[in-house]
């Protein structure tokens, strides 16, 4: 049994998950919860945010994030692939700066317009 907060709205609810029973969830006050214990537990997603490098800009740092959700297990692959990256101002805001990236089929996008 693994016990879990719902992160789907602010009530948080504690849920419980057991795996031996076809990952069935108790403890959630909506379908969300359900959905989200189960997610969780079998196949965990995250959206990874950080910021780049970039020349030529007002800062010298552009932040970035994952256009959606990535496995989990696939972090620090996408994290080390925009360690060693350097954007060249002008960015704009949602341009791709990595396409598919760490082969998830997720590209990451620019949060922000950088002069």
């Amino acid at each position: 049994m693994k016990e879990l907060i719902c992160i789907c709205c602010p009530r948080g609810c504690h849920l419980q998950v057991d795996e031996t029973q076809d990952y069935a969830v108790t403890g959630n006050a909506c379908p969300r919860g359900a959905e989200y214990g189960r997610a969780e537990c079998t196949a965990p997603t995250r959206v990874v945010t950080s910021t780049v490098a970039v020349r030529g800009a007002a800062y010298p740092r552009c932040p970035v994030k994952t256009a959606a959700p990535i496995p989990k297990g696939k972090i620090f692959e996408v994290m080390a692939t925009l360690d060693g990256l350097t954007l060249r101002a002008p960015v704009t805001l949602g341009q791709v700066v990595v396409k598919n990236a760490a082969g998830t089929g997720v590209d990451v996008v620019a949060t922000r317009t950088l002069e």
